[in-house]
């Protein structure tokens, strides 16, 4: 289990729960299924990034994340990653991803960030430069630098970017037209790469002040999310559309 200082949990949850029985074939065509969600991300992206600024100046000053602008910048990570669950980031579900930057209770990929009561005014003009470690591992996992801004939602739509993800993913689309089946300890490595990704998305994205772990945490369930009748309690969201 991944934890910050004082053995809390880190503050970033990104659980997936791969659903069946998958179509054999349903997947080759999903990079056209998602054009509506990869449309509507490339301004979603565009916006998270200029709010981001906003929210920096803001805790330059206050030391405070607004609020407003955190719940919506949450809630694009967490569109991103029901879009790249659905799609080139995993195959895990073939249940189409809803519209919306709310949390959706029963869908079966989620994601939640603890809010910060405060964060640390000058750490935020150097989260960028103590990322660089994982940036250049995650640039070889997720091919190049797209996995930081999806490609600017794009990155469901890939494979990847050729990077070891995308092969990883790949690889299971051709075992569900062989087999019919998504072999779960693939899956599980394939979410837990997913999970780090996101984490450092997050932290770069100054969102938290915990320094992401290097650490993959396998399996669908973040093991800092809570748990209730085996799955997942997806915490209710205020930022929907």
């Amino acid at each position: 289990m991944s934890t910050t200082p004082g053995d809390r949990p880190y503050p970033i949850h990104v659980d997936g729960r791969l659903e069946g029985p998958l179509s054999r074939w349903l997947w080759v065509v999903k990079w056209l299924l998602i054009v509506p969600h990869v449309l509507v991300l490339i301004a979603l992206w565009t916006v998270f990034w200029l709010l981001s600024l906003v929210a920096l100046v803001a805790i330059l000053i206050t030391g405070h994340y607004p609020r407003a602008i955190f719940d919506f910048n949450v809630g694009v990570l967490r569109w991103s990653w029901r879009v790249g669950f659905y799609a080139y980031n995993a195959l895990g579900t073939d249940r189409y991803p809803p519209f919306t930057l709310a949390a959706v209770p029963g869908y079966p990929a989620a994601l939640d960030v603890e809010y910060p009561e405060r964060l640390h005014r000058g750490l935020v003009l150097v989260k960028w430069l103590l990322a660089i470690p994982h940036l250049l591992i995650l640039g070889i996992l997720f091919g190049g630098g797209g996995w930081l801004s999806w490609k600017v939602g794009g990155e469901a739509w890939s494979w990847g970017g050729g990077g070891l993800v995308g092969l990883l993913v790949l690889i299971a689309g051709v075992l569900l037209a062989v087999t019919g089946a998504y072999p779960p300890p693939l899956f599980d490595a394939i979410i837990g790469l997913n999970r780090w990704g996101l984490r450092v998305a997050a932290y770069v994205a100054l969102m938290t002040d915990s320094y992401p772990p290097f650490s993959i945490d396998l399996g669908g369930a973040d093991p800092g999310t809570p748990v209730i009748s085996g799955e997942p309690v997806v915490p209710s969201d205020a930022g929907a559309t």
